[in-house]
């Protein structure tokens, strides 16, 4: 790790330095056992709880805090051991609910700086085990406008004519068009109580959304193609340019604006310095899986499995294909490994430009 440049972690708000430690993996669900310190708690110890209110009690100090159900198991570890490991530390106590029930984390104590030591490490140690939980959801400007569409399938069915002896190319690798998008942010949201968050925040962006469109939808053309990979002849990801017609800024700044309100209420990670707007229509994950999905799951390929093919010939052949044109007028909050009965993904949340 870098001293002067440590990989950073936002608690509610609250800067920690991630230390780096050795991670142990256990098969069964059980197996999860706390290897202390955790990350950034030696620093993290000393800091006092502010982001939850501790209340008095006859007995003592009481905290209690959310925690999806799906995160528990870390919490209490390899038969119990990292719970007690942590009311140890800290002379708390601390109660969680049963597996799979949503509920509140509960720490009492004899003193309130116990109880904020024990907060603050449960928190730490939920946010490093809520980075490896897969995106449930994600922020998308959707592109399946039907012109969109009718230009997305044009291209593949003459992609298919031309260059499907090139290898690796076959019409499986392409996009569901009904499912063309932007993905603006991806975010792992655990239970009914964040995406209702995520959606309360989405509303607050609405105002700031409305100013920079100038209260009217965002005409954008779809022209151009792109890969993701050095090499043109081991493509993975093709995608489609997406740009407004009046050449101005608006879609990107839209993009960065909603990515930075997103990752100040902790739901979301920036990932690059600048968002990546780009529409997939060629993904080496779709290969045998006709459900649009963008990234490995259950029945899906993995990175390691993926099939790379040889884009030369469709770059040079449709290097400016032209999709079409359209009125972007909505953010949405949207569901992975979901279908709406538009054949879009489900959206939890929205919002509109005008």
């Amino acid at each position: 790790m870098d001293v002067l440049r440590p990989s950073l972690i936002n608690i509610n708000g609250r800067i920690y330095r991630r230390n780096v430690i050795k991670e142990e993996h256990y098969e069964e669900e059980e197996e999860f056992s706390y290897v202390g310190p955790s990350e950034s708690e030696e620093l993290a110890a000393d800091e006092t709880c502010d982001t939850h209110v501790i209340d008095q009690t006859d007995k003592g100090y009481r905290c209690a805090i959310d925690v999806p159900s799906v995160l528990y198991k870390y919490i209490i570890g390899k038969k119990g051991e990292t719970r007690r490991r942590l009311e140890s530390d800290t002379k708390t106590s601390i109660n969680i609910p049963k597996q799979g029930v949503e509920g509140q984390i509960v720490i009492t104590g004899s003193h309130k700086a116990a109880v904020s030591s024990a907060v603050t490490r449960v928190e730490v140690l939920v946010d490093s085990f809520r980075r490896k939980q897969p995106f449930t959801h994600f922020l998308s400007f959707p592109l399946n406008d039907p012109k969109i569409q009718e230009g997305f399938l044009k291209f593949k069915d003459e992609v298919l004519q031309q260059c499907s002896q090139d290898h690796g190319v076959e019409g499986s690798i392409f996009q569901n068009p009904a499912k063309l998008h932007l993905t603006i942010g991806t975010m792992s949201l655990l239970n009914e109580m964040e995406v209702r968050k995520a959606c309360e925040h989405l509303q607050e962006c609405q105002s700031f959304i409305r100013d920079i469109a100038e209260g009217k939808p965002l005409p954008l053309e779809v022209t151009g193609i792109e890969y993701m990979n050095d090499d043109p002849a081991m493509v993975d990801v093709l995608y489609a340019k997406v740009n407004a017609k009046d050449r101005s800024d608006k879609l990107q700044v839209i993009a960065e604006r909603l990515v930075e309100h997103f990752v100040s209420a902790g739901l979301m990670v920036r990932e690059w310095d600048r968002v990546k707007l780009h529409g997939t229509v060629i993904n080496t994950l779709f290969r045998r899986d006709s459900t649009g999905e963008e990234s490995g799951g259950s029945g899906r390929q993995t990175v390691s499995e993926r099939e790379a093919f040889d884009a030369r010939n469709i770059l040079k052949k449709f290097g400016a294909c032209r999709f079409g044109e359209f009125e972007l007028n909505t953010v949405l909050l949207s569901q992975r490994y979901s279908t709406d009965c538009t054949g879009y993904y489900t959206s939890a949340g929205s919002i509109n430009f005008s």
